[in-house]
């Protein structure tokens, strides 16, 4: 008779056999057994979406506070720097839209307005200094005439958005360039140097279109620019639009 049947015979309670598999709970089970194991995930899981989407929404207002101007430049290509913008003509027209007429210069202080345009309604001082000579004719100034006080040339600016629709070689006037923008509005630039523009290209405000140079018709004036300003085809004096200096 073996050991456990002497001890099942003496009433004993028999013990388990030795090098027999013993089934335990693993640790997982237990833990996961526990009433609080659950509740912890959820809020941990919820902690971390909440880091997410502050994290998100941190790096969003960055964005949207950032330099405009850098947004801007990622915009318009290089070609700008020499008056030529690849924007979409009614993205173009847009922005002419918003836009207020500027000097046609780097900086207005640096130039004078050395003859004025002359205003029927204007006064006898106004129509005595906006008269033209040109050999033994006299005519009446169409624009402003912009000179430095030193007589150096200086760049020519686009004052508004748009489109070159003209650009030519005038006997009298020197190098023409026209753009037209939104509004039916229109500059004329003339005694020219240096053209930077070619006919239908679009040009932003603030594109260096030329360099003053000389003309013909106001050769006393030496280095200067000739601007116009049409509205709806009609010359309208470009000092009451232009902002004070």
């Amino acid at each position: 008779m073996n050991e456990q049947n002497k001890n099942q015979s003496n009433g004993e309670t028999p013990k388990p056999l030795k090098g027999g598999p013993i089934n335990q709970p693993s640790s997982w089970k237990r833990l996961l057994s526990k009433r609080w194991v659950y509740p912890a995930v959820y809020m941990a899981a919820i902690a971390i979406i909440l880091t997410l989407v502050w994290v998100y929404q941190d790096s969003s207002q960055k964005a949207l506070n950032s330099d405009p101007t850098t947004v801007s430049e990622s915009l318009v290509s290089k070609d700008t720097e020499v008056g030529i913008n690849k924007l979409d003509p009614d993205a173009l027209e847009v922005i002419a839209k918003a836009e207020t007429i500027a000097w046609p210069v780097s900086n207005a202080k640096e130039v004078n307005v050395v003859k004025p345009f002359y205003d029927p309604k204007g006064t006898d001082e106004n129509h005595l200094e906006a008269m033209v000579q040109y050999k033994d004719t006299f005519v009446t100034n169409t624009g402003l005439d912009l000179a430095r006080e030193d007589d150096k040339p200086f760049e020519v600016k686009a004052a508004l958005s748009g489109k070159v629709t003209r650009v030519e070689k005038h006997p009298l006037m020197g190098n023409v360039v026209e753009v037209t923008h939104a509004s039916n509005l229109k500059t004329v630039y003339q005694s020219l140097t240096d053209t930077k523009v070619k006919l239908g290209e679009e040009v932003i405000q603030g594109a260096t279109i030329a360099t003053a140079g000389r003309s013909e018709m106001e050769s006393s004036l030496g280095n200067h620019v000739h601007f116009e300003v049409y509205d709806n085809e009609v010359l309208v004096n470009p000092a009451e639009l232009l902002p004070v200096k």
